[in-house]
């Protein structure tokens, strides 16, 4: 049974006639584009699609100042269920314009390589329940402070010293697989000595205690 909406299920909000919402405004907005026209024929769906105009280059740029994507703050872009390779293009243009976003939530979006993506003024950033498999997958975040990487699968704590040099205070490893590393927190907290907090427990005592080299690379076995 199709609902009423059907026929818009692919249209972005931007391409919604007679609104004035702007992209910053929005607080957790579906970014997903629609497939091609050739793509909608062999998924049978071709007449989802309405005729598409020509658009010219002022309205491309007009579409694009409608976005405002630079001026966003606070932008949650979780649960996008970007499926299709052209949904994760469009994603990722999104995230680079977010050059002054502070507060940025990308939950659970099967996401697997940011590298190439820069949060310069990114402060707190949520990518748990994603497909991360190391710290050198994540976007360059300068300036940030609070961390969740929760669920995802990170098996090692190698490149977990960039942090360094950030004012990095909270980290949230919860449920991966580097969790169970021998010394865990000890050598967490020696990585990152301006560390306040790691998987909500503050830093203690015995944290700050040295790590033994020689378990640095060793796993704990659960029995």
């Amino acid at each position: 049974l199709k609902l009423p909406s059907d026929s818009f299920k692919y249209l972005s909000w931007c391409d919604i006639e007679e609104h004035d919402v702007r992209g910053s405004q929005l607080r957790c907005p579906r970014v997903r584009e629609g497939p091609s026209k050739e793509e909608l024929f062999f998924r049978g769906e071709e007449h989802t699609l309405k005729k598409r105009k020509q658009v010219t280059d002022t309205e491309k740029w007009q579409k694009k100042l409608q976005e405002n994507w630079e001026n966003c703050a606070e932008l949650n872009l979780s649960f996008q269920d970007l499926g299709d390779l052209y949904q994760v293009e469009n994603f990722k243009r999104i995230l680079q314009r977010l050059i002054r976003v502070e507060k940025l939530w990308l939950v659970d979006n099967s996401l697997t390589d940011l590298s190439a993506i820069r949060l310069p003024r990114c402060r707190e950033l949520n990518v748990s329940k994603n497909h991360f498999t190391s710290f050198k997958q994540l976007p360059k975040i300068p300036q940030i402070q609070h961390l969740s990487l929760a669920e995802n699968n990170i098996m090692t704590l190698s490149g977990i010293s960039d942090f360094r040099h950030t004012p990095l205070e909270s980290l949230i490893l919860k449920r991966n697989p580097c969790e169970f590393q021998e010394r865990y927190r000890q050598l967490v907290f020696s990585s990152l000595p301006n560390l306040k907090m790691l998987d909500g427990i503050p830093k203690l005592p015995e944290d700050c205690s040295p790590p033994d080299i020689r378990v640095f690379f060793k796993m704990c076995t659960i029995l």
